[in-house]
């Protein structure tokens, strides 16, 4: 029976505010048909959506994959199988769940994109989901970052293939060049079905994908990274309050200018330069935005604290940081088009997912994507005891407090999971641990090959285990530890297949850790205990953490420890301070936490109104694009391109198709139409990204940006349309047909490549301007 409070939030249509009881009668209805299911020679799912599917389904798993799934597990199949977004706990079995709706999805004849954070899970779910779809009567596909197009083709000719968003998206690029129909690999979007759906959907929705071409080597300069570093904070330079933009004091300028010789207003080249050079020395920071590995910089996932394959920042940025670092530039080149993840997965038709954190999100899944989320009860209540924050006044005694309490826990052999911020915090979190005697294992994204084999351990008696962010690991941590050689499983009822066996290289972290460390022992001393470092920007990132622990009933703990020092109150709450401590350093005032709980709220919502900002600028690209493609595909697939040029030089088509043949002709008129309607593109995207660097000064004019963008954009547009036509009509009118085109103008590049762009992490003039008014206005409310 719902609760008073569930009717009031669906009343009200607040996120997670789904009605389960009908998917549940529906699942209620399945377990009287368990049994005459069970003995069934061959499996027939019959109408989706009914008792009769679910007892099917149920049955199927039991049989391909020796487990029985819950009945959680098939609430959270309806609820996706309705397009919706569910939210299930960490260890309810969200994996299984996803294969079963992706099932679901593929017997009524939709085309399937599983769509994962990375490559691995990507493989790992299509390998261990493969029985299931296989009894079926579905064939299951999985693409990675090395598969060969023929790979490709025969993965998406699946009916359910998974994949890591980026390469569907670099995929989808890709096709945008091909001049032969025989030649794409991406079939049209039916279902994307989005595992880590807030994280995808959300934190990585703004993120641009990128095809480039025309490969030069970077441009920055090595001399302006050297003459950065003799520059003093707050003497040549300062950084905003934000942490988001730095720029030269009159002192720094006339430094610089007497170094290199030049009069910085008079030449806006070398401005760029040292401004970028200043950039990456002061705003950006080795193991905690990037780290180097086998000679190369790599950005690091905010949200998942691992490495983020193939992103990079925009050109200029990513040269700057690798002359810091004193590496060789990366290739740049012109971008031939680009195509937000909000965008990629828009394209499907319907969309669903799953995460262990999706409410705190809703609004945003509701806004972008017209989405609703479902809440899934657990199958086990959580019994995990979250203690309240200990704050402090300073990080010192933050960190003295953190020592203590690690140690006095692992005292008492009970496991512990320390969640850190960055890369750097958990290497000196180590450090400081091995001084006092304790032998942690630290996962980060310097060591995340090495993942399943912590993981697998992670819960074994005496075990510490410091990582970076859990979120998107796609693993479970079992009381007791498992050995390495099982498989990372998300639940279910049994064991799960000891399939992609990791190769043991975690280090045992204590005298007290054992393989055979027994569950229920574990579970005596408390369960897992999860320890924060500090907040997150988002309470998701926090609650992902505290997931780890109480996994389907387990005894555990979580605590997080938070200074006044941390960067969330400097960044967020900045013109508010903590009060006093006490002589031990604990600030134990009811107001300490209110504050610690507002910052993190500020931060998010200034995360939202750059989400929403940078779509409003990318919307009506994103029309343009869907428009432009459209069109692409009529002259690829057609004759649109031979009809129009026949009817604009009869006479000239009539002498060639005498000459060299009719199908000749039409071959040449798409080649040539094609060229140029890419070619247009391209320079139409360089353009809009010119217009949007600098659009922020008509507000100085007291103009809307925003509508200042799309009244100077929309026309742009018709005027690339009326340019294709143009440069088609003057190409065919003089070019050999008979020859190579290439030789004659129409020349694609060489090479291409793909990769992600990490946002600005400055912003632009414009949200800086936005942030500091905010912030004034805040100060004045307070007087």
């Amino acid at each position: 029976m719902a609760s008073v409070a569930d009717f009031v939030r669906r009343f009200l249509d607040r996120p997670g505010s789904i009605d389960l009881t009908p998917f549940q009668r529906t699942v209620e209805q399945a377990g009287k048909l368990e049994a005459e299911v069970r003995e069934r020679a061959e499996l027939r799912p019959g109408e989706v959506g009914t008792p009769e599917f679910c007892a099917v389904m149920r049955e199927a798993a039991r049989r391909a994959l020796g487990e029985r799934p819950f009945d959680v597990q098939l609430v959270g199949m309806l609820a996706m199988l309705e397009g919706h977004v569910v939210q299930m706990a960490t260890g309810e079995g969200k994996t299984l769940a996803g294969a079963l709706s992706a099932a679901g999805f593929a017997l009524q004849g939709k085309r399937v994109h599983a769509v994962s954070v990375n490559d691995y899970l990507a493989r790992r779910d299509a390998e261990w989901m493969r029985p299931l779809f296989e009894i079926l009567g579905l064939t299951v596909g999985w693409i990675s970052e090395t598969s060969t197009p023929e790979e490709r083709r025969d993965a998406y000719a699946k009916d359910v293939t998974y994949a890591a968003v980026s390469e569907l998206g670099f995929d989808v690029l890709r096709d945008r060049l091909v001049t032969d129909p025989a030649a794409l690999i991406v079939p049209a979007p039916q279902v994307a079905l989005v595992d880590e759906a807030d994280s995808v959907l959300v934190d990585e929705a703004r993120v641009p994908l990128v095809l480039a071409g025309a490969a030069d080597p970077g441009t920055a300069v090595p001399e302006m990274a050297a003459l950065v570093r003799r520059l003093s904070r707050g003497y040549h330079y300062k950084i905003d309050q934000e942490g988001r933009s730095v720029f030269l004091t009159t002192k720094g300028t006339d430094t610089v200018e007497k170094a290199l010789g030049v009069d910085l207003y008079e030449d806006p080249s070398v401005v760029t330069e040292v401004n970028l050079a200043l950039h990456a020395h002061a705003l950006l920071t080795r193991d905690v935005d990037y780290i180097v590995r086998d000679g190369r910089v790599h950005l690091i996932n905010q949200s998942r604290g691992r490495v983020a394959l193939l992103q990079r920042w925009p050109d200029g940025l990513q040269a700057a940081v690798e002359a810091k670092e004193k590496l060789p530039a990366s290739e740049t080149g012109e971008i031939l088009d680009s195509l937000t993840i909000q965008g990629l997965l828009r394209r499907y038709p319907q969309i669903c997912g799953m995460t262990g954190t999706a409410v705190a999100v809703g609004e945003q899944l509701r806004e972008f994507y017209d989405l609703k989320v479902a809440v899934i009860p657990p199958n086990k209540p959580c019994i995990r005891v979250d203690e309240p924050d200990r704050i402090f006044a300073t990080a010192d005694s933050r960190q003295e407090a953190l020592l203590d309490e690690i140690a006095a826990q692992h005292a008492t052999g009970r496991p512990i999971l320390i969640g850190t911020l960055d890369v750097a915090e958990s290497e000196r979190l180590d450090e400081a641990l091995r001084a006092r005697g304790l032998r942690p294992v630290v996962l980060n994204a310097k060591n995340d090959a090495e993942e399943a084999a912590i993981i697998a351990r992670a819960g074994a008696r005496g075990t510490i285990t410091v990582s970076t962010q859990m979120a998107g690991r796609g693993t479970d941590i079992r009381l007791g530890g498992r050995p390495a050689a099982d498989d990372e499983t998300d639940g279910g009822s049994a064991e799960q297949p000891k399939e992609h066996s990791p190769e043991d290289s975690a280090e045992r972290s204590s005298e007290h850790s054992s393989e055979g460390s027994s569950e229920r022992e574990v579970a005596e001393l408390g369960g897992l205990y999860v320890i924060g470092t500090g907040r997150h920007d988002s309470s998701r990132l926090d609650d992902q953490l505290r997931g780890r622990a109480g996994r389907q009933g387990d005894p555990g703990g979580s605590v997080f420890f938070v200074s006044g020092e941390d960067e969330l109150l400097t960044a967020y709450a900045a013109e508010e301070s903590l009060p006093a401590g006490d002589p031990d350093g604990v600030v134990r005032q009811k107001r300490a936490a209110e504050l610690v709980g507002h910052a993190q709220r500020v931060a998010e919502g200034v995360n939202l109104e750059i989400h929403r900002n940078t779509w409003r600028y990318t919307r009506l690209m994103e029309e343009q694009r869907t428009h432009i493609l459209e069109l692409r595909d009529r002259v690829l697939n057609g004759d649109t391109a031979a009809e129009a040029l026949r009817e604009a030089f009869p006479d000239r088509f009539r002498e060639l198709s005498e000459a060299v043949g009719t199908e000749v002709v039409e071959q040449a008129c798409r080649q040539i139409v094609l060229f140029h309607l890419d070619r247009c593109w391209t320079e139409h995207l360089g353009y809009l990204s010119d217009l949007r660097e600098g659009i922020h000064l008509r507000a100085l004019g007291r103009l809307n940006p925003l509508d200042e963008f799309n009244r100077e954009a929309a026309p742009a547009y018709r005027s690339l349309l009326d340019e294709v036509e143009q440069r088609a009509k003057e190409t065919f009118e003089t070019a050999d047909v008979t020859g190579d085109l290439a030789d004659q103008g129409l020349k694609r590049p060489t090479a291409t490549w793909t990769y992600l762009v990490q946002d600005n992490p400055f912003g632009s003039d414009w949200d800086r301007v936005l942030q500091r008014v905010a912030g004034a206005l805040k100060r004045r409310r307070k007087k």
